[in-house]
């Protein structure tokens, strides 16, 4: 299912809608004090590595981040924000050795293992990434990130059940979280409740005009019911605002969508 991270200063990537923190709660962790001008300086250097993200320039945000480290080596949320974005990159083992970097300067705030569990997830160490979840959500048992992704970790194992409780507890903790919505709907189409799932789906649509994960979704769960004038229609607005679900393989392994799903919108390419 879709990783969804929580960062300590915004950052997006791919289609990906993030939820964002603030950076006190891990700058109140470390072991120093910071001077006015060690301050000013690193907010340049974070507009910078945001910039560079938001343009899609990983690497040069990873640079920054790690110029920052070379000047606040005891800062944990830059510690987290430069292992993100090497996640980002596929860099996962460097990634994992700064998010246990950050936890170790930082092991009450939730969100350090929150981000180490996503490496955890892209490593496909789906029970160690169970376990920092599980962390997260003891020092914040109200996290809808921490939920829903424990859900993608337990998808990835392949108990869908779990998934299904946790991300309707994540949706239901962050009523606006659409994401949590949207990957509760697939998994129950992977239990089996294909109309409830049709009727979520139908619902975050209607809500979130503009969601082609959604849009996708529900095309493939209308064309296997038959209603083919309604999947069409959908699967245009889908393609429309993101081609890449026109890719199978992408949808299957990088999207990680749950293997009814997958095969319901294979049916729906192979007879386009």
């Amino acid at each position: 299912m879709i990783q969804l991270t929580k960062f300590f200063w915004v950052f997006l990537f791919s289609v990906m809608l993030w939820l964002t923190n603030g950076t006190a709660g891990l700058a109140a962790s470390g072991v120093e004090s910071f001077s006015p001008e060690q301050m000013a300086q690193s907010e340049v250097l974070a507009d910078k590595a945001m910039a560079a993200t938001a343009a899609g320039n990983l690497a040069v945000a990873e640079e920054y981040w790690t110029e920052m480290l070379d000047r606040l080596p005891k800062d944990a949320a830059i510690w987290s924000n430069r292992g993100n974005v090497r996640v980002s990159q596929g860099k996962l083992m460097a990634a994992l050795e700064d998010h246990n970097q950050a936890i170790a300067l930082a092991p009450s705030v939730p969100d350090a293992y929150v981000n180490r569990g996503i490496a955890f997830e892209a490593l496909g160490r789906y029970p160690e990434a169970i376990a920092d979840y599980n962390q997260a959500l003891s020092l914040d048992p109200e996290d809808p990130v921490a939920y829903n992704n424990r859900g993608n970790a337990a998808a990835g194992k392949g108990d869908w059940q779990a998934a299904v409780a946790d991300y309707h507890t994540a949706w239901e903790l962050a009523p606006n979280f659409a994401f949590a919505r949207n990957n509760w709907a697939l998994a129950l189409y992977q239990t089996g409740e294909t109309k409830a799932a049709l009727t979520a789906l139908k619902n975050i649509v209607r809500k979130y005009p503009k969601f082609a994960d959604a849009r996708a979704a529900l095309t493939a769960a209308l064309w296997v019911e038959g209603k083919m004038g309604e999947a069409e229609s959908n699967w245009f607005a889908a393609v429309g605002l993101d081609p890449r679900y026109r890719d199978i393989q992408w949808v299957a392994e990088v999207r990680r969508w749950p293997p009814a799903m997958v095969s319901a919108l294979d049916r729906f390419l192979k007879l386009k």
